[in-house]
């Protein structure tokens, strides 16, 4: 049988009808609208603790991951007291500028989403709230300034109008009740997940992370480049992105107790160093865990008038040692040391502080550390001299040649020139020393009677 060969004119018509069909296609396809595959994994990073810089570092590194793995979501489980208000408007500017849609879900049950929680929940995406969590409590403070001066205080004023038009700028952008935002910022208010809802402050409320990907899929969400994008998040994988090693030791020393206790052990590392010169190993020590403890400080925004008194503290301390006071140094010192303790954190943003605990215990140790040594000062004063010539007045001797006034004895060993104070003194008799005048020991009889 004879096979019948397709024409070119076919094939012509065939090609044009696929053409047409693609344009087609092409055509009625939206532009401007991203729709990832399931295949697109989910990233997820976890965060419980004050908002610091190196949260917000973690927070910006998964965020970045996740748009290089071009992610259908960048999910942060967040739980919060609060953190530093600057710290916050970089996490917020990260969040808002992102190329890939950020969820904000306070979590776990009875988490928090407090004061800069509050910005960063309300600046998301798409917010959501576990059963029992909360937000609020928004209005922002100033280290080192008391709670009442600072309602007073100009500079506070200016922090807080410009908390109130950010916060309400953010709600605004995600649609979401302004109102309500800037009560939270202006009044402290704090809603539960229920009242969050109803007000409009959050989309939604989830279990757990799974039933928040049910609920987020299909979900629309646009993005600052101006792209709508539809979240696929069902049946999408899961990846997880945690802490790196540094990032965790940066963590802990960004924690208020740790880096108070790295500070006291470096300057007590030095004073111990300056008591005891040539140890070498407390001066490295001291030396290390004061640069940490400073460091931490610096990045927690402690109020440095509190650090100056702990400095000038530690100065009193090792003044004592050197001048007699009899304790009034180191009653200062420690009244110094006190004090700013108590200042470190004074009017701070919730979540960061130093425990009271904590600065009753050191300051206790330190005054028992300065009892101690003011003793021990003071008994030195009254204590005989033990070293040199001088150890041998008050001692007994054996006259060896007649004093004349002038002769020999024999004492601890030696033989030494001596000078009877009293009448002549034999050979064999038994004399104390009672003063010495140059190299010449000056004597009396002992009176046996």
């Amino acid at each position: 049988m004879r096979r019948r060969r397709s024409t070119p004119k076919k094939t012509l018509i065939y090609s044009s009808i696929l053409l047409i069909s693609l344009i087609i296609i092409i055509s009625f396809t939206p532009q401007g609208q991203a729709a990832p595959g399931p295949t697109n994994p989910v990233v997820v990073a976890r965060y419980d603790g004050a908002v610091v810089p190196v949260a917000t570092k973690y927070c910006e590194r998964v965020i970045h991951e996740a748009e290089n793995l071009d992610a259908t979501a960048c999910i942060i489980e967040l739980s919060t007291p609060g953190g530093l208000y600057s710290t916050t408007q970089e996490l917020v500017t990260a969040i808002v500028n992102a190329q890939v849609p950020v969820i904000v879900y306070v979590s776990p049950a009875g988490g928090w989403a407090g004061s800069a929680g509050t910005f960063i929940t309300i600046s998301s995406h798409v917010a959501a709230m576990a059963p029992g969590s909360r937000i609020g409590a928004a209005h922002p403070v100033s280290i080192g300034q008391d709670q009442e001066n600072q309602q007073q205080d100009v500079s506070s004023e200016k922090i807080t109008e410009d908390a109130a038009a950010w916060v309400r700028s953010l709600a605004q952008m995600r649609e979401r009740n302004a109102d309500a935002a800037e009560l939270a910022v202006r009044e402290s208010k704090s809603y539960s997940d229920t009242e969050a809802l109803k007000l409009n402050l959050i989309d939604m409320r989830a279990r757990d992370l799974n039933d928040l990907l049910q609920q987020i899929d299909g979900k629309k969400v646009a993005l600052s480049s101006g792209m709508e994008v539809t979240l696929q998040t069902r049946e999408a994988p899961v990846q997880r992105v945690p802490m790196s090693s540094i990032e965790k030791l940066l963590l802990d020393l960004s924690n208020p107790d740790l880096a108070y206790i790295l500070m006291t052990v470096g300057m007590a590392g030095i004073m111990v160093e300056i008591y005891h010169p040539g140890l070498i190993f407390p001066g490295v020590v001291g030396a290390i865990s004061l640069l940490l403890g400073l460091y931490s400080l610096g990045t927690l925004d402690a109020y440095w008038g509190g650090v100056l008194l702990i400095i000038l503290a530690f100065g009193l301390f090792i003044a004592e040692a050197f001048v007699a006071s009899h304790g009034i140094l180191g009653a200062g010192g420690v009244i110094s040391f006190v004090t700013g303790s108590l200042l470190l954190f004074s009017g701070g943003p919730p979540g960061l502080g130093v425990s009271i605990g904590l600065i009753v215990t050191t300051a206790i140790f330190f005054t028992a550390l300065m009892a101690l040594l003011v003793v021990a000062i003071i008994r030195g004063q009254k204590r005989a001299v033990t070293t040199g010539i001088e150890e041998l007045i008050g001692k007994e001797a054996v006259v060896r040649a007649d004093l004349q006034p002038e002769g020999d004895i024999f004492i601890a060993g030696e033989l030494w020139k001596a000078m009877a104070v009293d009448d002549t003194i034999k050979a064999g008799e038994r004399v104390i020393v009672t003063g010495i005048d140059g190299l010449k020991l000056k004597v009396k009889r002992i009176d046996h009677t």
